[in-house]
């Protein structure tokens, strides 16, 4: 059975359109990319000492597992030069790419390997305009709001996000 995914993709090392460019290209390999938002320049949240990031969000209809997708976009992380997080790098450190599963079709998944919805989404300007882009109408299925009107509710100020 075909589910629809919603992902949200950013990099800020190295040339960070070809960086997400590619990793649009691997993701055919876990589905069909349905759509893709525009490019988006975003400042770094929590660890804010790093380079600018560059984000879109992207629908794949796939048939995978919840687990079997995250597993494929851990590998295409790693495959683009993905390092995880050490004792020398910050967990929200520098990045050749970052892909989060933010919405699995109505899936409430809550296991020590992966959380979805997304936990902190609806609190993240840089995950919601390309996704309000792309997918307006879509509810969040715990929330019960649209991508837009979580976006909408988002305080002004904040972290900075311009779309290219």
């Amino acid at each position: 059975m075909r589910k629809l995914a919603y992902l949200s993709l950013g990099s800020n090392v190295g040339d960070r359109r070809a960086n997400l460019e590619q990793a649009l290209e691997r993701l055919q390999q876990a589905g069909q990319v349905k759509a893709v938002s525009s490019f988006y320049e975003t400042a770094p949240v929590e660890y804010t000492r790093q380079p600018d990031f560059l984000n879109l969000a992207a629908a794949l209809e796939t048939e995978k597992m919840p687990r079997q997708l995250l597993h494929a976009l851990l590998e295409i992380e790693r495959a683009l030069g993905r390092k995880r997080p050490s004792a020398a790098a910050p967990v929200k450190g520098p990045r050749t790419l970052d892909i989060d599963i933010l919405l699995f079709g109505s899936s409430i998944i809550d296991t020590p390997e992966l959380t979805v919805p997304h936990p902190s989404m609806h609190e993240r300007r840089f995950v919601l305009e390309p996704l309000a882009e792309i997918a307006p109408d879509l509810r969040h299925p715990v929330l019960k709001r649209t991508m837009r009107e979580l976006r909408d509710a988002l305080p002004a100020g904040g972290a900075w996000v311009r779309k290219l």
